[in-house]
């Protein structure tokens, strides 16, 4: 389910046993697919549509958001670069985050000051050179030829110009979302954890990482930026390190980002309760992702969070350290996912019922 799915589905079940309660629904996305949608729903605005090129460097529409009256742009890579849009050619050495950068530079030309970059569900290996290039930054090869990177022609980036960088771009504040701490190569890089789904073969995989090692090296000789070891680098094909070398931009936890921009922490006086989750609740959870996130901040504030989960995982105990104050599955019966899930709805909905029923019997 969606983000606003869950959130609709939580308010209708506490309406049944509190009518009179005040909610505020806050839909919450990671900076993957529907991170755009999440935002505008929870922040109002508007969804901006633009003719970019996509993976493969075909013509596509894509979009963005707007919010804050026009001051800041969200951006989701995948709605330019996504998986879905390299159907079933998938080849992480061939495709582009060229796109990207066209949303980026239409946002900033159209006077936002602030940009929200949601890096996840991409089909790239390109370190975000082809949003740089569209930005107006120049690559350029041995032979001072300008071309725009791609996952297999890193290497031949012998300088970088960054000279061209749209001005608009160059003095905006850029906040790019990052879950994942992998770094840029390496065993644990873009290429070796992320490569596969994309449809990089063992060979192609080594490959993309020695690319991704080597423009590593020509940033940070022409550009005085070392990402090799940014926690994060590795995101979305690199994009993640190239977001931080060619647009300055800060990496942060998505949950974090969000919080941010929605006035989380102003929403919290007065609250008796914080309902939150996903789909399954881990020790990877402990490490900042959305309950984690968001009971770390009410616990400042004194207010109590529940975590509605599919899924308990084992070693959560932490999670009650950090503010949460219970956790609670919507698994009703023990049956495989694929029976399960099209019942995911109606059991969340029973599952907060059923909540209610036990804390108003006191």
């Amino acid at each position: 389910m969606s983000s606003m799915e869950i959130c609709a589905v939580m308010e209708r079940a506490i309406r049944r046993r509190c009518p009179e309660a005040e909610i505020v629904s806050i839909p919450v996305a990671d900076g993957g697919e529907g991170s755009v949608d999440a935002f505008l729903a929870a922040c109002g605005g508007d969804k901006v549509s633009v003719p970019v090129k996509g993976p493969y460097m075909e013509d596509i529409e894509a979009f963005y958001g707007i919010i804050d009256g026009g001051a800041t742009a969200i951006v989701e890579m995948a709605a330019a670069a996504g998986l879905p849009l390299a159907g079933d050619a998938l080849n992480p050495a061939k495709t582009t985050t060229y796109g990207v950068g066209q949303l980026m530079a239409d946002a900033a030309r159209r006077g936002c000051k602030k940009i929200v970059m949601g890096l996840g569900g991409s089909a790239t290996n390109d370190f975000g050179a082809g949003a740089a290039a569209a930005c107006g930054i120049r690559f350029l090869d041995g032979a001072g030829n300008t071309f725009v990177p791609v996952g297999q022609t890193l290497s031949r980036a012998a300088r970088i110009d960054s000279r061209g960088l749209l001005p608009e771009l160059a003095s905006a504040e850029i906040v790019t979302m990052c879950d994942i701490d992998n770094p840029l190569y390496g065993p644990n890089g873009a290429a070796h954890i992320f490569g596969p789904q994309k449809g990089a073969d063992p060979a192609m995989v080594e490959f993309l990482d020695g690319e991704l090692r080597s423009v590593s090296e020509t940033v940070k000789r022409e550009l005085g930026v070392d990402v090799s070891s940014l926690p994060g680098a590795g995101a979305a094909g690199g994009m993640g390190g190239g977001m931080a070398a060619f647009f300055g931009s800060r990496l942060q936890m998505g949950i974090e980002t969000v919080l941010d921009t929605v006035g989380f922490d102003s929403l919290l006086p007065g609250t008796d309760m914080v309902f939150t989750g996903e789909g399954k609740i881990d020790a990877q959870s402990l490490r900042g992702k959305v309950v984690i996130g968001v009971a770390r901040r009410a616990k400042k504030q004194g207010v109590p969070v529940t975590a509605i989960v599919g899924e308990i995982g084992d070693a959560i105990e932490g999670a009650y350290d950090e503010g949460v104050s219970g956790i609670f599955s919507t698994i009703r019966v023990a049956k495989p996912f694929r029976e399960i899930k099209a019942r995911s709805a109606d059991d969340l909905e029973r599952t907060m019922d059923n909540l209610f029923r036990f804390m108003l019997s006191f």
